[in-house]
């Protein structure tokens, strides 16, 4: 089914275009929470192999371009600490993503009826 958008009102036509602007945030929320994951996989796999590293092991991280000696108990910290956020800001994108989708489907919603009404 076609709609020629020239033939519907200002109100329908903000809702479209609100609608486009809700489904361009959940793009962006869903590609922010696919590297979230990926970064808290990774933050998980560090501290499992910091934790199987003998404390007197020389360890390094990365920083920028380089790898830097660093003691094992400070980057397991950081390590820990880094996870605690990660997860923080998943479950943030997930409200937020659940929301989004809520929205865009009561908006949907709101248009079919308008638009099935003209």
């Amino acid at each position: 089914m076609s709609i020629n958008l020239d033939q519907l009102d200002e109100e329908t036509k903000k809702k479209i275009i609100n609608l486009q602007n809700l489904q361009r945030t959940l793009e962006f929320l869903t590609s922010q929470n696919i590297q979230i994951q990926s970064s808290l996989r990774d933050t998980e796999m560090a501290i499992e192999e910091l934790e199987k590293v003998d404390t007197e092991t020389t360890v390094y991280k990365s920083i920028g371009g380089i790898m830097v000696k660093s003691d094992r108990n400070k980057l397991l910290d950081e390590k820990r600490s880094l996870k605690v956020t990660l997860e923080m800001r998943e479950k943030t994108l997930k409200q937020k993503e659940e929301r989004t989708k809520t929205q865009l489907e009561t908006m949907r919603k709101s248009l079919q009826a308008d638009i099935s009404s003209e």
